[in-house]
């Protein structure tokens, strides 16, 4: 058996290629929309991929089930579990539909669907058993359901898609999922989860890559819980502090459960000349995507530009400043080549943003402005409509600068109903990175924003005062 896990930094997602050696067949799961990692993959270990299937219909990045299965010709498995309100919808018309039992089965190797809710009420996780070797399931891919030292949070039906308090049904189910599935399971099967450290699908996710039912029954902060039997111990503690929600996982949990749209075979990013793009701008029939380090942009970027600095977060800080649903215009990106311009691009892609229309390697002959900043000493003598801390509210109730309210950057664009329709916003999260991001968004969508140089941790070196705090 061939088992490889492909991980993006990005998202902290992992997703999983297992293949049988002896027949050459492969599957790929929880893939993500830039498909050609598994193809590549496949082709190296001489491997055809036959079959690609999902955990569940996720939040928080767009699902290459349909883009892989389109590219290669392979069977589409999918969830029939969770009731009629969590079927998979017409994109997904040509899938098979798998309930708690059921076996893919490639060569010697087989998965076997365990019905494992909580995250979401169709979730499934899969045990995996190399035939080769033994008929016991040695592995376990646990998707959204455990990761490694905590399990998948339930409140994101509420945060993401609509629901009114599904959380403690979604509690519930999963104390039960732990009780009656994953504790069951011998201490030897391996965990593999679908996500990893940094990862808002859960509150305290490890960095490690895997783990065992037996650590985890012995070391994860639930497992107290599960020994006693504590089900209110257990709801009160899973739903207790958990990291802000992004506002474009509503938009990936639609996409993903109708269809993502098919992206195909993607074409190299022209390079778009000086002079076009500084018509374009001027007539803001597009939008420059600037990529620089916040330093860089605090010292001239282009009137109306986006933040999103650098390609290793680009997915997450791009759906944090842009939504598709209501923007149309064409995206260029600060790039210092094509194929650089090309990974930012696919970064994008994976939270379904896909207007990214070409690419500029430099701002040279471009009008530039420099973005308003202030520094932590003087943020008292400036007059202000509102001093706003972009960090998450967790961080915010940890400390935070007197006076300021809370609207985490994954959020704000979403809710500028809660900000002042006019006069200057002081902004800050706890480095600058985040705050300039949502700052550039904020400025595109007509705020006066000035920008704390240095953010929180500038103003607490440079201040005798005490934060605020709130109580846990």
């Amino acid at each position: 058996m061939l088992l490889e896990r492909l991980y993006d930094d990005d998202l902290a997602h992992a997703s999983y290629l297992i293949g049988c050696q002896r027949n050459g067949e492969a599957i790929v799961v929880d893939p993500r929309r830039d498909v050609q990692v598994y193809l590549d993959l496949a082709a190296k270990h001489g491997m055809t991929i036959t079959a690609v299937t999902e955990t569940h219909i996720h939040a928080d990045y767009l699902s290459g089930t349909r883009e892989l299965a389109a590219r290669t010709g392979a069977t589409m498995y999918v969830s029939a579990e969770g009731g009629p309100d969590w079927q998979y919808g017409p994109g997904f018309d040509d899938a098979t539909l798998i309930v708690h039992g059921q076996r893919i089965t490639l060569g010697s190797i087989a998965l076997e669907a365990v019905h494992t809710p909580g995250h979401t009420p169709e979730h499934l996780s899969f045990l995996v058993t190399d035939g080769a070797a033994t008929s016991d399931p040695g592995y376990f891919l646990s998707g959204d359901f455990v990761f490694v030292g905590d399990i998948g949070r339930p409140d994101l039906l509420d945060e993401a898609a609509g629901g009114i308090d599904t959380r403690f049904q979604g509690a519930r189910e999963l104390f039960a999922s732990l009780r009656d599935r994953f504790l069951t399971l011998p201490d030897y099967v391996q965990v593999l989860p679908a996500h990893g450290s940094g990862s808002a699908c859960g509150k305290a996710l490890g960095a490690v890559p895997s783990s065992t039912v037996g650590y985890e029954r012995r070391f994860a902060w639930w497992a107290p819980y599960l020994a006693a039997g504590d089900e209110q111990g257990f709801i009160d503690s899973i739903l207790g502090d958990q990291p802000d929600a992004h506002a474009y996982f509503a938009r990936m949990k639609r996409q993903n459960r109708t269809g993502p749209a098919l992206l195909g075979e993607l074409a190299p990013l022209p390079r778009i000349d000086t002079s076009d793009l500084s018509a374009a701008l001027e007539a803001d029939s597009v939008i420059l995507v600037d990529t620089r380090h916040h330093s860089q942009v605090h010292r001239g970027t282009v009137p109306g530009a986006l933040n999103v600095p650098g390609e290793a977060k680009a997915a997450s800080y791009a759906a944090w400043v842009h939504d598709p649903d209501t923007e149309t215009r064409p995206l260029v990106v600060l790039a210092y080549s094509a194929d650089a311009a090309g990974r930012f691009r696919d970064h994008l892609l994976r939270v379904g943003i896909d207007s990214v229309h070409g690419f500029t390697a430099t701002l040279d002959g471009l009008r530039l402005v420099r973005p308003k900043t202030i520094a932590p000493t003087d943020i008292d003598q400036v007059q202000r409509a509102l001093l706003l801390d972009v960090r998450n509210r967790t961080e915010y109730d940890a400390g935070h600068i007197p006076g300021a309210a809370q609207l985490s950057g994954g959020r704000a664009l979403w809710h500028t109903d809660e900000l002042p329709a006019s006069g200057a916003i002081l902004t800050y999260c706890q480095s600058g990175v985040r705050s300039s991001v949502i700052a550039s968004a904020l400025r595109r969508a007509g705020h006066d924003v000035i920008e704390i140089e240095g953010s929180y941790r500038a103003w607490l070196a440079a201040t005798t005062a005490q934060p605020a705090a709130n109580a846990a």
